[in-house]
């Protein structure tokens, strides 16, 4: 269900084959509504360190962007788009646990790339989150 059906809305359109994963094909924003840009989120926890184990990083990046949507006084529903830049394969099983958790079945919109190196060398998740409201 999304909660701000009055500014974003989701599709999967009949004619584009289904989402091959948790994500909406398109997602509309209303014209009143703000746009959010936040910098990338990476999986550092609140004593400043970053785990080794990927899963983890994974854990600590979700947690960190429902905290910094929190801090403007938005929700994940709010989201409208997530680019997720990876160094190793991701494990969807314990990704889509978290997102599913957190997004519910009205998914932003998602890209996902597999690169070769982050900001720092340590990171290994950073996900990019634009949000309206």
């Amino acid at each position: 269900m999304n909660l701000n059906n009055n500014v974003i809305h989701r599709y999967n359109p009949e004619n584009l084959a289904k989402p091959v994963g948790s994500y909406s094909h398109v997602t509309k924003i209303s014209r009143n509504a703000e746009m959010y840009v936040f910098s990338g989120q990476i999986g550092i926890d609140q004593n400043n360190n970053i785990p080794t184990d990927f899963n983890q990083q994974v854990t600590n990046t979700i947690s960190n962007i429902v905290e910094i949507l929190s801090s403007q006084k938005l929700t994940p529903d709010h989201v409208i788009k997530i680019n997720i830049w990876a160094t190793e394969e991701i494990d969807w099983d314990h990704f889509y646990t978290i997102w599913n958790k957190v997004f519910g079945p009205t998914p932003p919109s998602m890209t996902v790339a597999y690169i070769k190196g982050l900001g720092l060398p340590e990171l290994k998740i950073e996900l990019d989150v634009w949000a309206a409201g």
